[in-house]
């Protein structure tokens, strides 16, 4: 006889837990973006996050957690600084708050993005993982790709001595960014993840690329990493009233530095492109307005960034790879004034790709960004390649493809 609890089991729907660590904005964007769009009638889907961003996520047909997450000023300063982007505290914290909502919410599949706590607490409540994480931090890149972050070496050092520099002692900084997850998962009894960062970061029982591999490809991927896809999403917010009023006489040029963008950087942009004859959208993402704006400029706290790629015809943003497909998913070439490590990897597959060029904000000035915009608005070949991975990204549907990788997992 099967047991009435047993029966209820079976006859609800899977149900699937996004988590996202927002500790930028990018990081609950994809888990928001999937959680709005898996088949509600298939699956029960819940969302846990901070409430931080709320205001941009719209309406959501899912469950809502609050779930903590670091302060993003925090994150972003061991960032620029070069420490573990999480101490073994903040590593703690975050693991017992995982387990009492895994706990109590007893979900068929956990879906991550950035909660590096959940390769332990998923694991101690026997829930699967899956990890959304961008290729270009895959251990199975074919080649590994160490551009130099800014950090504090890069502003006393001749930049070619500091690079090397940073090369060489690479193996010492990854060991220290594993050191506090492995120190966690030690205390809780679960063996070590060794000193690779790359291998770490995309620890899970399926790890689900958000890119595609056109873009960024990797090699000898074991059945447990798969491609989903871009994500692609938007803030929850009309758009600017001048809009309509926007002329088409020459050509449009779109720059969003994002929630992460050092905000002093939008004034060399905006100087720089004063003196072209294109017209400049920018969205600020609520930081401070720059303190002389161009006639030719118009701006706007937030905007749907995809309308406005759609309708530009190069898009300047941090290279963070969320806008990057943005633009690309359009078939526009992209500018990245990249500063960390994860900004620098994204834009070094655009360039490798030929669709876009990087700038790194320690050298950004006006007169080599102005010269740098000018070469790609007038390059044609940047723009078509730029369109053809536009078509190679249509081609990617990452619902249906989470949705293919849940349904494995839940047959087990």
């Amino acid at each position: 006889m099967i047991a009435v609890t047993d029966v209820a089991r079976e006859r609800r729907r899977p149900r699937v837990l996004f988590v996202a660590d927002a500790v930028t904005l990018a990081h609950l964007a994809r888990p928001v973006a999937l959680a709005r769009a898996i088949d509600p009638e298939r699956f029960e889907v819940h969302l846990a996050a901070d409430p931080r961003f709320a205001r941009f996520l719209g309406p959501l047909s899912c469950a809502l957690h609050e779930l903590e997450t670091m302060p993003s000023d925090r994150f972003l300063d061991n960032v620029a600084r070069g420490r573990p982007l999480y101490d073994a505290a903040t590593l703690r914290a975050y693991v017992a708050a995982d387990l009492a909502l895994l706990e109590g919410l007893r979900p068929d599949v956990v879906v991550g993005d950035h909660r590096l706590s959940l390769s332990v607490s998923a694991r101690l409540a026997g829930v699967p993982y899956l990890s959304l994480v961008n290729a270009y931090w895959s251990p199975y890149t074919p080649t590994r790709r160490l551009p130099m972050p800014e950090l504090p070496i890069g502003r006393v050092l001749p930049s070619a001595l500091a690079a090397w520099l940073f090369r060489a002692v690479w193996p010492v900084a990854s060991a220290l960014q594993c050191r506090p997850l492995n120190r966690v998962r030690a205390e809780h009894g679960l063996a070590g993840l060794g000193n690779d960062w790359f291998s770490v970061y995309a620890d899970a029982d399926r790890t689900l690329y958000v890119d595609a591999a056109e873009l960024v490809p990797t090699v000898d991927l074991p059945p447990s990493h798969t491609y989903i896809g871009p994500v692609s999403w938007s803030p929850a917010v009309p758009l600017p009233e001048w809009w309509d009023a926007l002329p088409d006489d020459r050509p449009l040029v779109y720059v969003t530095l994002g929630s992460s963008g050092r905000a002093e950087l939008l004034d060399v942009v905006l100087q720089a492109l004063a003196g072209l004859d294109v017209l400049v959208m920018v969205t600020t993402a609520g930081k401070a307005i720059p303190r002389s704006v161009p006639s030719n400029a118009r701006l706007v706290d937030f905007a749907p960034g995809e309308r406005l790629a759609a309708r530009a015809d190069l898009m300047i943003c941090n290279g963070g790879s969320l806008t990057v497909y943005q633009a690309l998913a359009e078939g526009k070439p992209v500018l990245g004034i990249a500063a960390h490590m994860d900004q620098q990897l994204s834009m070094s597959y655009v360039e490798s790709a030929g669709v876009g060029v990087c700038v790194r904000s320690d050298s950004l000035s006006i007169a080599g960004l102005r010269a740098r915009v000018r070469d790609l608005l007038d390059d044609s070949a940047i723009h078509l390649r730029a369109r053809e991975m536009g078509r190679s990204i249509a081609g990617y549907d990452p619902v249906a493809r989470l949705t293919a990788v849940v349904d494995e997992v839940l047959r087990g």
